[in-house]
């Protein structure tokens, strides 16, 4: 996800008893991340929240509350039989990351202490950024999941030194209910963050009453401190054989904004990036005729990648048609942006790739 907020149909760290309903609400807001808790709700409804939520286009997240080993554990069965797409919060990951290892669930666990319920975040900054560290180095661990303003002290330092340390992204929870703390989110350089309780409040400044108008609002504060994100991006960047010197070009042009993001290619084109670039985050994939399109199709399935740019050949073969169809129809299905000229690539750079620092 390229910083974007998930919507958490949930107030006081509990699933809201009408969460089906006002999933419908959420929905013509706009947002398209959208979770609930472990508790609150029994397993039946929540399969049917999840199934309504994919069935949307939405991407499906799980957050875990519960604090004792037995309740956390069934509740990462849960997200198995649920099929969410993430799997948030926790504190047992070892446990839970080898419960999910044969699954197709991100996991982002919790990193420090948390206690009570509604939870807190107890530690010093730098024990907390320790548990992160650990927790990264996990195999299955995918990012994780902080609960920052939660946290007594200084939030926007806690938020700085997690991010530092994790090479994966990181969400950021807990009580955010305000542009500045959205901002402050986004520079610190989280991938995400999640609201819940402060929308159903009605705690943004919103142009009308309700809670559609609430998530609508989220999302332009999001879209405003976009800009000031400086989480690195996984950017694919592939293009047909005749339409390689396009990119090579428009690369060259772009050079700047996309140093310090992780460009993602097939193998032919990754050869000729790293020798016209060499500065530039470039990581080769098999060639596209030994698998290298196949392998952007995982990633986008995944929800690897934050964009695609594929540079396509209007005159290509079949066979080249039939691989752009395949990625596209995935990156689609997953939410994520394709871009397939320079025009609508520079689009993606002016809006898209906020102000990293290398």
């Amino acid at each position: 996800m390229a910083f974007d907020f998930i919507f958490m149909l949930t107030a006081a760290d509990n699933t809201i008893a009408d969460a089906r309903t006002r999933l419908e609400e959420v929905l013509a807001g706009g947002a398209r991340h959208i979770g609930f808790k472990d508790v609150g709700l029994p397993l039946d409804e929540l399969r049917d929240l999840s199934r309504a939520i994919r069935a949307a286009g939405g991407r499906a997240y799980l957050e875990v509350v519960s604090l004792d080993a037995e309740s956390e554990l069934r509740s990462a069965q849960a997200a198995i039989e649920l099929e969410v797409d993430c799997l948030l919060g926790g504190t047992r990951a070892g446990e839970v990351a080898e419960l999910i290892r044969h699954h197709p669930i991100r996991y982002y666990p919790f990193p420090g202490r948390i206690v009570g319920h509604p939870s807190v975040l107890d530690g010093t900054i730098e024990e907390i950024a320790e548990s992160a560290k650990r927790l990264t180095d996990l195999e299955n661990v995918h990012g994780l999941d902080l609960l920052a303003y939660r946290f007594v002290g200084d939030v926007p330092a806690l938020m700085r030194a997690v991010c530092s340390v994790s090479d994966k992204p990181v969400i950021m929870a807990g009580s955010i209910d305000s542009a500045q703390r959205i901002d402050a989110v986004a520079a610190a350089g989280a991938a995400g963050f999640t609201v819940g309780t402060a929308a159903f409040d009605g705690s943004f400044p919103a142009e009308t009453g309700g809670l559609t108008a609430q998530v609508r609002a989220i999302l332009e504060m999001t879209g405003k401190a976009r800009r000031l994100s400086i989480a690195p991006r996984k950017i694919a960047v592939v293009a047909h054989n005749d339409r390689k010197a396009h990119l090579k070009a428009w690369v060259a042009r772009h050079a700047k904004a996309l140093a310090g993001h992780k460009l993602i290619c097939t193998g032919g084109t990754g050869s000729m990036l790293r020798a016209a670039e060499p500065g530039l985050s470039i990581h080769r994939l098999q060639r596209g005729s030994h698998g290298g399109d196949q392998q952007l199709g995982a990633l986008i399935a995944s929800g690897e990648l934050d964009a695609v740019i594929f540079f396509a050949d209007p005159h290509g073969t079949h066979g080249a048609d039939v691989d752009l169809m395949a990625l596209t129809r995935l990156a689609v299905f997953h939410d994520t942006p394709i871009l397939c000229s320079p025009s609508a690539a520079d689009l993606f750079v002016a809006g898209g790739l906020g102000m990293h620092h290398a």
